[in-house]
């Protein structure tokens, strides 16, 4: 039950009717007696400005989760913000701080990582191609460097934005050899589809499925609808595969920790939200 001394984790974005951070956190905190909620809050874009900055004048919020599309336009809000932000360009959490300052990072990236990680995958001295240089592309990028990969190949379908994002990745990862171009998986062991291809019925494939080397690890990124048709085809062709929705339960550890909450693993979240 939450009472007068509750605290409150904004979930803002719009619209709100496809969140699901509700049904995993809520469910998890009321498994502890944690009186802390995650309360979900329909924003819309022309409305952030005037709304964000009060809502924080609120002395039980504690954070808030950033969905779209907002997740741009939150850092001109912010005091101070992670690598992983500057990389990605976006942020997905924001953490007031007992100075009431606000500091942001973005966790989809570090999601996807830890969820291969969960698979027993090492991630440290890889070749990685990533498909889309976008917000979470971005992301994901970043958080392969953090962990050590030994190259990055970008590829979007506009290369502008392939490039920028390898000059950032540069910036604060020299050690870290970055390509971008064409579509190519040659020399790459991993493989991500950080496009929003998949997300509708009869989506083109990111990259010919024949063209991925033997063995490569392949993620997608694309949470609706479970298994995308290029993770089908992926497996059926003996790749070890990573669904979208992994890397949202791989990413929650992460954000309790930043939030200073209890920390708990991915399986637990799966089995109190009822999705396993």
């Amino acid at each position: 039950m939450l009472d007068g001394t509750s605290r409150l984790i904004l979930h803002l974005g719009y619209p709100t009717e496809s969140f699901r951070a509700p049904l995993i956190y809520n469910p998890f905190f009321a498994s502890i007696r944690l009186k802390m909620a995650v309360v979900p809050m329909g924003l819309k874009a022309e409305d952030f400005d005037a709304v964000f900055s009060g809502l924080f004048r609120l002395t039980n919020v504690h954070g808030a989760l950033i969905t779209m599309p907002h997740k741009i336009r939150v850092r001109d809000f912010l005091a101070e913000v992670s690598p992983n932000v500057e990389i990605a360009g976006s942020c997905n959490a924001v953490l007031r701080r007992p100075d009431g300052s606000l500091l942001g990072d973005m966790f989809d990236g570090e999601g996807f990582v830890r969820a291969m990680e969960e698979k027993g995958e090492a991630i440290a001295g890889r070749s990685v191609l990533i498909l889309g240089a976008g917000g979470v592309g971005s992301a994901i990028a970043a958080a392969f460097a953090a962990h050590g990969v030994a190259m990055i190949r970008l590829h979007d379908s506009n290369p502008a934005m392939a490039i920028a994002l390898a000059e950032r990745i540069a910036r604060h990862y020299p050690a870290v050899r970055i390509e971008t171009g064409r579509a190519d998986a040659e020399g790459c062991d991993i493989i991500v589809n950080a496009t929003p291809l998949g997300m509708s019925p009869g989506d083109p494939m990111p990259i010919m499925v024949e063209s991925l080397p033997a063995g490569a690890f392949v993620g997608d990124v694309v949470m609706k609808g479970g298994k995308t048709a290029f993770l089908a085809a992926a497996k059926a062709r003996g790749h070890k595969i990573q669904l979208g929705i992994d890397m949202l339960y791989a990413q929650i550890p992460a954000y309790l920790a930043f939030f200073g909450l209890p920390v708990t693993d991915s399986a637990s979240l799966r089995r109190i939200s009822g999705a396993t």
